[in-house]
């Protein structure tokens, strides 16, 4: 009897893993190549972050190839490291982002784009819901702010995501990857803060991009704002200098 119970326990507790494993998003993933959106990035932006958009359309199979692998693939925080789940989100943002200027060019600026259908609470094109990952509809708004800058806490992700526009730090012109997210992430720090078309730094006083305005806080967690420019800048810069901040070009980067 003892045996006949322990086999229908058993028996159940089959069934109940089985019916576990089924349910959408519970089953484990793995981290998806990022081959492909390295090559396209390699063919198409220039070493300055210059994108090719029409090189893009003509290679939209690709693109949209590796965009499906990311959606299919969404991180599992308890068996991806953290740099796995960075560099996928890194590239899922800058991914997405190339997606919608290609799905809508010719186009002057991403802020033209958004929903056709004006919603309550949608406020810009960052908020629009335009694609899924692991069966969820998402937004560039939501990995930036509900993943990125949340989970993280990496001020440095702010020179590596691309909003598509002029003023914005160019887009790397290869892939993200986790075993180098570390030295890219200080690649990309060092050559936008040290970039005069976009910060113009002196001993006393620096123009510098908006985007240390808007997100000052994720800047200044562990010392002023100068005091992180510092660990970038090749100008070194003085505790008191005056601070202003420049208009933001949102033209297309191409």
């Amino acid at each position: 009897m003892k045996n006949l119970k322990a086999y229908i326990a058993l028996f159940f507790s089959i069934i109940l893993l089985s019916c576990q494993s089924s349910v959408p998003g519970m089953a484990e993933t793995t981290p998806p190549s990022h081959k492909a959106w390295n090559e396209l990035l390699k063919a198409n932006v220039s070493a300055d972050g210059t994108v090719n958009y029409k090189g893009f359309i003509k290679e939209k199979a690709k693109l949209e190839a590796y965009l499906k692998s990311l959606s299919e693939n969404a991180p599992d925080r308890k068996t991806w490291s953290k740099n796995e789940q960075l560099a996928y989100w890194i590239n899922a943002y800058n991914g997405f982002t190339v997606k919608l200027i290609v799905d809508n060019y010719p186009v002057e600026s991403i802020k033209d784009l958004g929903p056709a259908l004006k919603i309550p609470l949608i406020k810009d094109v960052w908020h629009y819901k335009f694609f899924k990952i692991g069966g969820q509809e998402s937004s560039l708004d939501e990995i930036e702010h509900s993943i990125l800058r949340k989970e993280f806490e990496e001020p440095r992700i702010h020179f590596a995501i691309n909003c598509a526009s002029v003023s914005c730090p160019p887009l790397l012109n290869e892939a993200f990857e986790a075993a180098t997210i570390d030295a890219q992430l200080d690649k990309v720090a060092k050559g936008f803060i040290n970039d005069s078309s976009r910060n113009k730094i002196t001993p006393n006083a620096i123009q510098i991009s908006s985007i240390f305005s808007w997100f000052k806080g994720d800047f200044t967690k562990y010392g002023s704002l100068i005091d992180f420019l510092n660990k970038y800048s090749k100008v070194k810069i003085k505790a008191d200098a005056k601070v202003s901040h420049l208009d933001y070009d949102w033209n297309l980067n191409e």
